[in-house]
């Protein structure tokens, strides 16, 4: 399925429609790297003032979440749109709750950034959180971009990388825990960067849902609940 298959209808209103649900998620998509971006710096910076500034500014993003989704419920309800139409309109309304989501994390970190530069900034400027940040940060722009471009095959690479991001996780808060137990006078510290680690593995689920959502809108497939080898087997190239 390409852009081109939503350019079919009789009437030139209803593409427009559709096209601009699509450009409003993508709008929406790019408020979102921006907050994550931030929020990912600030940490790594020891920002407290730009942690609160992003954090701040959820509402922007909660607010665009409202009004696309109202734009779904009108189009659904003056369209009574079937097939592909229907599957770009429900996929819309899914992707726009998980980058609100997105959104909420960011928001998180954006706090934890602020409580963190209130602390000593360590040397090496929290470089495993920062890693797994900049991974996380690639997962969210590339499944922006597959959905951009109706591509399954890298929304398919997307969903792999998700155990990556988990196993980048799991490794920080075993450093975590391992700081902790050896001076409990960082637990404050370490529990914090902790949290922060778990809101970016679960900005790594999003993404991996996104890019879901553009297999369900390419094949009708909704390959949520399967197995990665079966889904290569279904839809892969």
């Amino acid at each position: 399925m390409t852009s081109e298959q939503f350019k079919q209808h009789t009437s030139r209103r209803f593409n427009e429609e559709l096209e601009h649900l699509r450009t409003e998620v993508l709008r929406m998509g790019g408020l979102v790297e921006n907050h994550l971006d931030r929020a990912i710096e600030a940490i790594t910076a020891g920002d407290s003032e730009m942690g609160l500034l992003v954090a701040g500014e959820d509402y922007k993003i909660n607010e665009l979440e409202v009004s696309i989704d109202e734009e779904c419920s009108r189009v659904l309800a003056t369209r009574a749109p079937a097939a592909g139409d229907l599957r770009l309109i429900v996929a819309v309304i899914k992707v726009i709750t998980d980058l609100e989501r997105i959104g909420d994390e960011a928001q998180r970190i954006g706090y934890l950034a602020s409580r963190l530069a209130s602390q000593d900034h360590p040397h090496d400027h929290y470089s495993e959180l920062k890693a797994l940040g900049e991974h996380v940060q690639t997962m969210v722009h590339d499944t922006l971009d597959a959905f951009s471009r109706l591509d399954a095959d890298d929304a398919l690479q997307i969903v792999e990388e998700d155990k990556l991001v988990d196993e980048g996780y799991d490794q920080i808060t075993r450093q975590c825990i391992s700081m902790m137990m050896e001076d409990p006078r960082t637990i404050r510290r370490f529990m914090d960067i902790s949290w922060a680690a778990r809101a970016l593995e679960r900005i790594g689920d999003h993404a991996k849902n996104i890019s879901e959502y553009v297999i369900y809108l390419v094949h009708g497939r909704d390959i949520r609940h399967l197995e990665i080898s079966e889904v290569k087997r279904e839809v892969g190239s």
